[in-house]
């Protein structure tokens, strides 16, 4: 099935959003943009990367701009849609009683083709590196086994360990803390893995 037979099965699908799937979907196929499928939702890329995407919700539906930061918004259409942890990405909602101006969307997906390659990216700032607390570092000094465990979990893992031990106050919270988490680290599971699979 071609991209393109994926998001006319999505747009069937649908049952409050198929008529504005289709119109905005109209729209942008005015563009140079390329037709994808993309996290079971329709995606429109320019040279492979990510400019616009549609996505259905229960009580709106959004036009997505992967690097929206950058778009002017006149028209005041553009939200965070989780503020302070979306940087790049923002969302033009629609509602079910809202009317589709094809000339404001039309002005809006070709400012985002423009950044697009004009090069404007946000790009994800990485994580900073792991800082490993003294008694942690003790504790790789006395057990070499646990140095390599720890050094094979993912980044990600080894700094919920770190920031764990080293974030209690006291002494014994601290040292509590590591005897708990030697044996998970060793294990290679991270420190909230039970709840990340729930």
């Amino acid at each position: 099935m071609t991209d393109s037979e994926k998001v006319d099965v999505f747009i069937e699908k649908q049952t409050q959003w198929k008529e504005k799937l289709k119109q905005l979907r109209e729209i942008i196929s005015q563009t140079e943009l390329k037709e994808e499928v993309k996290w079971g939702k329709p995606t429109y890329t320019l040279n492979g990367k990510l400019v616009v995407g549609l996505a259905e919700f229960k009580n709106h539906m959004a036009l997505w701009f992967h690097q929206g930061v950058f778009l002017k918004d006149p028209h005041k259409k553009l939200v965070n849609a989780q503020e302070g942890v979306t940087k790049a990405l923002r969302q033009w909602r629609i509602e079910p009683k809202d009317a589709i101006d094809s000339k404001i969307v039309l002005l809006y997906v070709e400012e985002a083709i423009a950044n697009s390659k004009a090069g404007k990216e946000l790009k994800p700032v990485r994580k900073k590196e792991v800082t490993i607390p003294p008694l942690l570092k003790q504790a790789f000094e006395k057990d070499a086994t646990l140095k390599a465990n720890f050094q094979k979990l993912t980044p990600g893992k080894q700094r919920e360990y770190a920031e764990y031990i080293a974030e209690a106050k006291r002494e014994a919270t601290r040292q509590n803390r590591l005897e708990k988490s030697i044996p998970m680290i060793n294990n290679g599971v991270g420190l909230h893995d039970k709840y990340k699979n729930c």
